[in-house]
């Protein structure tokens, strides 16, 4: 992501503007004597960091040796924002380099000499979209410094909006939306309780976009997970807004539980997912991965009557999703049944997305294409839809990932 060692980066866009809102301030010096000072400044700083141990000592003189280049570059050109890019990531990689306990320089004055190279490049090149990601980054590692004061507040504000422009920029990054989220998530713990929902459910939403980008995204997974609990703890806490639509406390747990597990199965080594995942995993309805209402039409007739579409029970696992009628909810999803019942299973699945149509009754379309043609299911509402979708996509991604035991496991264990 930062890593300079292994080469040096160069961007191709070459626009020019210039942005109001920038958080640093500009002199009124000429270009040489202002990036003369500058340059000074930075190199100070670069030239005091020593590193840890031997390797981190020899890490900093190859990113010691890159920053002279990028200062001799700018001497020459002031509008190179390459040059003032690749600076600002010498700088950030600097920081990560400082030793826990040393002061002088501290990985924060770094840092920020990073964010005014980004600010430079960002000026001179508007749609650097690896700047703004990676400014972002710098930004949040300098909040996280401060704990939750009102200064970190400011600056995972100034954090969120460059994840923004990086996504603006460039919409295919998983990535910039999942750290977006967590920025988010950061930034709800610090601001006052009438503005905390809100921003979680900014938070919920560039998760759900991170994971509908790359559906075995096991740390937007993962992150999504966790928000949907402290929104649990949080709803239980408040009693909620007695909406009768809004989603209960017991359901986000449900749907915290099934991301948790999802990212588990994924990567079912990584300690942190299965310590949450204990910590959730009674939350399922088990043996099932989700259970909920949707209406459906009758077996076998995609297009029918509205009157006909009745709202039914249905069950997800790792085998697949299952209308279960009346009297039959203990039912396997591999058992009999004495009465016709939609049933979906993984392998024929090719394809899962919302879906408006006039043959579809009222309320939120959901569209299960298969080998044996598409299901067409309707969610009590578009949240309860967005439940569906990802429940149904992770368990495919899991089961293409080949690794539908261990959720089988999750469910049934």
């Amino acid at each position: 992501m930062r890593e300079l060692l292994g080469g040096l980066k160069n961007d191709q866009s070459n626009d020019v503007a210039n942005d109001s809102s920038s958080p640093y301030s500009y002199s009124e010096e000429s270009p040489q004597e202002q990036h003369s000072e500058q340059n000074n400044a930075a190199m100070e700083l670069i030239n005091s960091v020593t590193g840890a141990d031997d390797d981190g000592r020899s890490r900093q003189r190859v990113l010691t040796f890159a920053a002279k280049r990028y200062a001799s570059a700018i001497e020459r050109n002031p509008d190179d924002y390459d040059a003032l890019y690749n600076w600002a990531l010498v700088l950030q990689e600097s920081a990560d380099n400082v030793s826990p306990d040393s002061t002088s320089p501290s990985k924060d004055a770094l840092l920020e000499e990073a964010c005014k190279k980004y600010d430079e490049a960002t000026h001179l090149c508007p749609t650097l979209h690896d700047a703004f990601y990676n400014w972002a980054i710098a930004i949040s590692d300098r909040a996280k410094m401060r704990g939750r004061t009102k200064e970190a507040e400011e600056l995972w504000k100034q954090a969120t909006k460059n994840y923004e422009k990086a996504v603006l920029l460039n919409w295919n990054s998983p990535q910039a939306l999942n750290n977006w989220g967590l920025a988010l998530q950061e930034l709800s713990a610090i601001v006052p309780a009438r503005e905390k929902q809100t921003i979680v459910r900014t938070a919920i939403s560039k998760f759900r976009a991170a994971i509908q980008l790359q559906f075995d995204f096991h740390r937007a997974i993962y992150n999504l997970g966790t928000v949907l609990y402290g929104l649990a703890e949080d709803t239980l806490r408040t009693g909620g807004s007695g909406n009768p639509k809004e989603v209960s406390p017991n359901e986000l747990y449900s749907q915290s539980a099934i991301y948790i597990a999802a990212a588990h199965a994924l990567k079912p080594n990584y300690n942190v997912y299965s310590s949450a995942l204990r910590l959730v995993r009674s939350m399922l309805p088990l043996p099932y991965l989700k259970v909920g209402y949707l209406t459906a039409p009758p077996v076998g007739k995609s297009i029918a009557p509205h009157s006909d579409w009745k709202r039914s029970q249905f069950v997800l696992n790792n085998e697949g999703l299952q209308q279960v009628n009346k009297g039959e909810q203990k039912q396997s999803i591999s058992g009999r049944s004495g009465e016709a019942a939609i049933k979906v299973d993984v392998p024929d699945i090719v394809s899962v997305s919302s879906c408006g149509d006039l043959t579809l009754p009222p309320g939120a379309g959901l569209c299960i294409d298969t080998i044996h043609g598409p299901v067409y299911l309707v969610a009590d509402s578009w949240e309860f839809l967005d439940g569906w979708l990802d429940a149904i996509r992770l368990v495919y991604t899991i089961y293409a990932r080949g690794k539908s035991e261990v959720l089988a496991g999750i469910t049934t264990g």
